[in-house]
């Protein structure tokens, strides 16, 4: 029998599965336990570290600052026990709790939500949420767990790991190309209709591509959603400069100038350094980068002789 004063780690899972549950009723499925027996499991943790963990409200429990640092630590505790099953045992851990990944839509939206099907099969009692819009995500409010990012911060205790370099090129529909006169040379652009970002809506310079192709040349079709100006451009509006990675699983585009204009940005992967480490983070971390380094040639814009052979 458990000595009195002595705290039993397991009660930490408890505190855990209340967290990310959002309350007792979630946490006890969760464990395969009664309602009574996660409240006795946390009451009693309480009173061993004699401090309120949760404020009870009808709304569900909420953490104290207290309750924060102890699951703070409960999830660290679980990291390192992951850890250790996997290097001894060499097989895959049970994670549970949820992950969130902010993305740029494209490459959310796009490219990375059809293939986090294996991964959620991998590890079926972990929650993923997605979002995948075009914003600068706050690692340090908790807006998101990984931030897939065009640029390091430059303070912050946020850390950081190339993904890739990936390529944008200039690409129009064949409805639009066949009806306007043959674009042999930049100096062709102008007066062409564009597809681009709403300038005063861009939330991050690397974003801002025509300049870079002519300054003679502005969007007359403008919006702060890369799909939106995918779909813009694949309607016939006019061209516009897109990822490879997007733009080549779509035959009805064609490249425009792919000799003479070609753009190269970088995606990163940003945590928390305070929680870079958990186990659940770090699992979708590392699946994150797997599937892009396996898939890697699909950000490259072929070159000529490869398209040609």
């Amino acid at each position: 029998m458990l000595d009195q004063g002595t705290i039993d780690w397991d009660d930490f899972r408890f505190v855990l599965a209340i967290v990310r549950g959002g309350s007792v009723s979630a946490a006890a499925k969760q464990l395969g336990v009664d309602h009574a027996t996660v409240i006795r499991r946390v009451d009693r943790l309480e009173r061993h570290l004699s401090a309120k963990l949760f404020d009870r409200r009808k709304t569900g429990y909420l953490l104290t600052e207290a309750g924060q640092r102890v699951a703070d630590s409960a999830e660290a505790m679980e990291s390192t026990i992951v850890a250790n099953q996997e290097l001894v045992g060499g097989s895959l851990a049970r994670l549970t709790g949820t992950v969130r990944i902010g993305a740029p839509d494209g490459f959310g939206s796009h490219f990375l939500a059809r293939r986090l099907v294996q991964f959620a099969d991998r590890y079926p009692d972990l929650d993923l949420q997605l979002v995948a819009t075009a914003r600068l995500f706050s690692l340090s409010k908790r807006e998101a767990d990984i931030a897939i990012s065009l640029s390091m911060p430059k303070e912050g205790r946020i850390v950081g790991r190339k993904l890739l370099d990936y390529d944008l090129g200039l690409y129009a529909a064949a409805a639009y190309l066949d009806r306007v006169p043959r674009i042999a040379a930049r100096q062709d652009l102008q007066g062409h209709r564009f597809v681009g970002y709403i300038e005063e809506l861009l939330f991050t310079p690397e974003l801002d591509y025509l300049p870079q192709v002519s300054p003679k040349i502005s969007a007359r079709f403008r919006s702060a959603n890369l799909i939106a100006q995918l779909n813009a451009t694949i309607a016939g509006f006019g061209i516009a400069v897109l990822p490879h990675f997007m733009a080549s699983a779509h035959p009805e585009l064609r490249p425009v100038l792919p000799d003479e204009v070609s753009i190269t940005r970088t995606f990163w992967m940003l945590m928390h350094a305070d929680s870079k480490d958990l186990a659940r983070i770090r699992a979708v971390a590392d699946y994150i980068s797997e599937i892009v380094e396996r898939e890697r040639a699909l950000f490259s814009r072929p070159t000529a002789a490869a398209a040609s052979a």
